[in-house]
C-alpha cells in the first residue's frame, strides 16, 4: 500500500500519542519524515520506511 504524503498533511498513527490525539501534521519529507503532533506540539522524527508502516490513513490532504 504505496501512499503519497506531502508536506502539511495531517495523518493518524496506529498508536495514539500519550497526550490523548491521533493527530500528527507532516512537517518535513525526506529520507526521514519529521510529524508533529496537533495536541500538544511534540516533534518526531522518524524514518521513512518505519513511518510508512506505524501511519494508519491521512485524515486531511494539505491545499
Amino acid at each position: 500500500m504505496e501512499q503519497n504524503f506531502n508536506l502539511n498533511d495531517i495523518v493518524e498513527m496506529k498508536k495514539q500519542h500519550p497526550c490523548g490525539t491521533n493527530r500528527w501534521r507532516i512537517i518535513r519529507l525526506g529520507m526521514d519524515i519529521r510529524i508533529k503532533c496537533e495536541g500538544c506540539g511534540h516533534s518526531v522524527m522518524i524514518p521513512r520506511r518505519e513511518f510508512t508502516k506505524k501511519v494508519k490513513r491521512i485524515l486531511e490532504k494539505a491545499e
